[in-house]
């Protein structure tokens, strides 16, 4: 049986955040996947953050609890769902792609696309999959199992094997090794430079 994540899960730092997502389910209406890559932006010191350049974003972080979906617009294409973290360090969590499981059907009209691997291979692939936008934005992701974070407790006990690599996509501090990606899913965006 799956439980929702918590806010108490959101409440320590985006690193360790990201890396424990992999492998629990993003449930989104009837469409849901496994997370196999995240990557992690801390508020403090992170030029790829938009805390770093928005003040907007430092805002969000101050009105909103930990576990709030961070929705943005990214390049004037394709929206990205973040979820914000606030404990040990405050920044975001970036879903970047699943494993689809349920709602296939519904993806691949969304996304007009019969390739399972490619319906959420990528952060804005995952959010036109799930039908995300900006109406999402701020809305509590540890609240409401129809939108939420899920865990199988018995699954967490084996071990998901993580990779953690540079994160991808940006130019500022983009050496940091705080992407996440499930070793060896064929579900992931780029394939890890190790």
């Amino acid at each position: 049986m799956n439980k929702i994540v918590g806010v108490s899960f959101f409440k320590r730092d985006p690193i360790t955040c990201a890396r424990e997502l992999i492998g629990a389910e993003l449930i989104w209406g009837d469409c849901s996947g496994v997370i196999v890559e995240t990557e992690a932006y801390n508020a403090i010191n992170d030029e790829a953050c938009h805390t770093f350049i928005r003040p907007s974003t430092r805002a969000f972080i101050e009105r909103n609890k930990a576990g709030a979906a961070y929705v943005y617009f990214n390049y004037g294409m394709h929206w990205m769902l973040n979820v914000l973290v606030k404990g040990d360090a405050n920044g975001f969590v970036l879903i970047r792609a699943l494993e689809p499981r349920t709602g296939i059907e519904r993806m691949k009209k969304r996304r007009k696309l019969d390739d399972v691997k490619h319906l959420c291979s990528g952060p804005g692939k995952l959010t036109q999959a799930l039908g995300i936008t900006d109406r999402q934005h701020e809305m509590d992701l540890c609240a409401d199992s129809r939108h939420c974070f899920a865990s199988n407790a018995k699954a967490r006990l084996r071990r998901v094997d993580v990779v953690a690599d540079k994160r991808i996509g940006i130019s500022r501090s983009a050496h940091l090794p705080w992407r996440f990606t499930l070793r060896g899913s064929p579900f992931v965006s780029a394939p890890v430079k190790l």
